[in-house]
């Protein structure tokens, strides 16, 4: 076996990795997540490291929906209350930022989703729904293998996955793309 080195061999193994992935997400669970959004008066997102990009990635695209969005530790972050979701990105589930969070947001009655890749984890103490994403995660982790580096493939994935969510948003309440621009930053 070679090892993949040019950008199309690479490109090529990502997408693959990818669309694997996603094939095997709960579209059930997606579901339960996007009622959850859409029940909810502000949707709070927590994570670290390039789980906490993705995340705010998500966070603005919803916000674009109108969906009032939070990311935990922004200067004019709110008091979270009953009515909201936490939305937890997190691949093991025991990172301690993440965990901390979950657990004083569930304190506060707020539901908690946690989208990441091992279910039995110390979380599951405080999550209301677990969005499994099947991507390679920490070693010893018991996930499958990927060829990129550390948990590239989840973070891909969970950005794809807030994609697919807002996308699964605008067609179902028919929002014209074009008016979306509106909501656009225009400081830029």
């Amino acid at each position: 076996m070679t090892t993949a080195t040019s950008f199309r061999e690479c490109e090529r193994i990502i997408v693959n990795e990818l669309a694997d992935v996603l094939d095997n997400v709960d579209e059930t669970q997606i579901d339960r997540l996007v009622d959850m959004i859409t029940g909810a008066r502000k949707v709070f997102f927590v994570g670290v490291g390039r789980v906490e990009l993705a995340l705010e990635a998500i966070a603005k695209r919803l916000a674009h929906l109108g969906i009032d969005t939070v990311m935990v530790g922004q200067i004019t972050e709110p008091a979270i209350c009953d009515k909201d979701l936490l939305i937890v990105g997190s691949g093991s589930g025991k990172t301690g930022f993440p965990l901390f969070i979950a657990g004083k947001a569930k304190s506060f009655g707020a539901k908690v989703a946690r989208i990441g890749i091992v279910e039995d984890c110390p979380m599951k103490e405080y999550t209301d729904l677990f969005v499994h994403v099947p991507a390679a995660g920490k070693p010893g982790s018991g996930t499958k293998p990927s060829e990129q580096p550390m948990t590239s493939l989840f973070e891909q994935s969970l950005l794809l996955v807030g994609d697919a969510i807002a996308m699964s948003l605008v067609r179902g309440r028919g929002i014209d793309l074009d008016s979306l621009w509106e909501f656009h930053a225009n400081l830029e």
